[in-house]
């Protein structure tokens, strides 16, 4: 059986691929860097993170992106021998307030690149620009060899939708750009936010799969189908194929954003997204992730689930394949190799040196003091996912502050307005201390903090528990004993729905280490190493 999500943790707007025996799936990133996550699977079932393939300038530069912009849902296929990557960077997704949050705003700029590879771990090659109409965007190869680009159309004016259907449009290889007219294929139904277009052809016909209602509760899969490619197109007699909107029991909700794959012996398995709400909070702290089911062909030539109700499945019948474990990932980094492990990332630079170094202190993870937590521009703060309810991570961190501008320690992260962050620091009337700092949504007073706590000199542990909404930190030194922070803080804000009306969120929880020196001088945290356990539940430490 294939236990769902497949891909767990921040993982949405799955596209996914099979060439030969090996099964790829692309996920967003949104502003963290190297772009676009790809997964490789040759059984369906068990699944490892492989190569991130945005990693240069001249591909993906997001200083200055707006939280929940940068990379959105990436389309991956496989044709003419090559592997063909094509990516919405986000600039723009609302309007920004005086506290940094992102609102509802009609203009949005939105510019779709292609890059290729002969290798799915590269090198892929410097972008093809696109357009810059919408979303979304997703590759088609037509059996006669033309390929065609699909992307939601994007209506800013008065009066509209805003989603303005799909947009359809021909790419020259030869030319490296769109040729021809562009053409509205497809303008949804009454449940509207149409998009995520895919296309494929079979028996004759073109059969078109979309997302509706939006990425939150009411997402769901739609399904039309024309004997012509431009139209008109009907739709699936159930119209929407997937979905949990009308289904509050089901363990996955949010399902929608879809994408097919055929198996060797031709069965059918759809990708899409899902969100596992915590049971008291309702909100998603694990993000969008990435679920698979297999679903069937009718005689009447329509695409269903297995029983027909289109029910997201928590177990799902995994395909006749041979199976192929990976090894798991280690729980412990002791940066010892020059490169950042492959779970972590970092916000919206292609330029790391200025943020860390893994060379200037052999088995330390250095990080450079640059501008405040929740900077669009340079951030020191390298992280991981939160793949499960419950975790437990810590590391040892050596630095020492002159100052209460300079600051290193351990981060719970969402945002630039959602963060718990165990930090180290130094003032004149306590000197070197600890204490917590909370950045808190829907709230006037947006920052909070814990009283200081003094700490000697030296090496300085730090430690989080997280327990579905239940989150606690501690910190020790030398070889004593874990002292807990009085505090329970609250998980539940490290989450999309955790937003003040009309502030797009679109990501999902990070742990991991950061470092700022808000004087410009740059003063330096070293990181010894740093742990991430899964747990079935966490007790109260304190």
């Amino acid at each position: 059986m294939i236990q769902n999500p497949i891909l767990r943790g921040f993982n949405p707007d799955p596209s996914i691929v099979r060439v030969g025996g090996d099964y790829y799936i692309a996920t967003s990133t949104f502003e963290w860097y190297p772009g676009v996550q790809i997964h490789h699977s040759r059984d369906l079932v068990n699944w490892r993170l492989l190569t991130r393939p945005l990693t240069r300038a001249s591909q993906l530069n997001m200083l200055g992106a707006q939280d929940s912009c940068g990379v959105w849902a990436p389309c991956l296929t496989y044709a003419d021998g090559l592997f063909w990557l094509i990516y919405t960077d986000v600039k723009r997704y609302g309007r920004t307030s005086s506290s940094g949050a992102s609102g509802g705003a009609s203009l949005r700029d939105f510019h779709n690149y292609l890059v290729t590879s002969p290798s799915i771990e590269g090198p892929w090659s410097d972008p093809v620009y696109l357009n810059s109409s919408g979303f979304d965007p997703s590759l088609f190869h037509d059996d006669d060899g033309r390929k065609y680009l699909l992307n939601q159309l994007w209506d800013h004016r008065p009066g509209n939708t805003r989603f303005a259907g799909i947009m359809l449009q021909e790419y020259s290889v030869q030319e490296g750009r769109l040729i021809g007219r562009r053409e509205n294929i497809f303008k949804g139904t009454a449940h509207g936010l149409t998009e995520a277009p895919h296309l494929y052809r079979r028996n004759g016909y073109y059969y078109l799969l979309t997302a509706e209602g939006g990425t939150g509760w009411q997402h769901g899969v739609t399904m039309a189908r024309s004997r012509s490619l431009l139209g008109p197109y009907e739709l699936h007699p159930q119209q929407t194929m997937l979905t949990a909107r009308d289904r509050p029991d089901a363990a996955l909700q949010r399902a929608g954003h879809a994408d097919l794959v055929e198996t060797p012996d031709g069965q059918t398995y759809m990708v899409y997204l899902c969100g596992r709400p915590l049971r008291n909070r309702g909100t998603c702290t694990l993000g969008r992730e990435t679920a698979i089911q297999p679903v069937v062909w009718g005689e009447d030539g329509w695409l269903r689930t297995l029983d027909g109700s289109g029910t997201p499945e928590l177990l799902a019948a995994a395909p006749a394949l041979p199976e192929h474990r990976f090894a798991a990932p280690p729980e412990r980094e002791d940066f010892d190799t020059p490169q950042l492990p492959l779970a972590f990332q970092w916000l919206r630079t292609p330029w790391p040196e200025e943020l860390f170094s893994l060379t200037a202190r052999p088995g330390y993870l250095r990080l450079f003091g640059r501008e405040s937590m929740g900077s669009q521009f340079r951030q020191a703060l390298v992280a991981r996912r939160q793949q499960a309810h419950c975790y437990s991570a810590a590391t040892l961190v050596e630095f020492e502050p002159e100052h209460y501008q300079q600051q290193a320690g351990l981060v719970c992260y969402y945002g630039a307005t959602k963060f718990h962050y165990l930090y180290i620091t130094h003032d004149d009337e306590v000197g070197k201390h600890v204490r917590v700092m909370s950045s808190l949504p829907n709230h006037v007073q947006t920052d909070a903090f814990t009283a200081p706590i003094a700490l000697p000199a030296g090496p300085v542990q730090l430690r989080v528990e997280v327990d579905e909404e239940r989150l606690y930190f501690g910190y020790r030194v030398g070889g004593g004993n874990w002292q807990w922070l009085p505090q329970q803080f609250d998980a539940s804000i490290l989450s999309d729905e955790a937003n003040a009306p009309g502030q797009p969120n679109f990501t999902g929880a990070f742990v991991g280490m950061a470092c700022q020196d808000m004087a410009g001088t740059g003063l330096h945290a070293d990181f010894d190493y740093f742990t991430y356990r899964e747990r079935a539940y966490c007790r109260d430490p304190r």
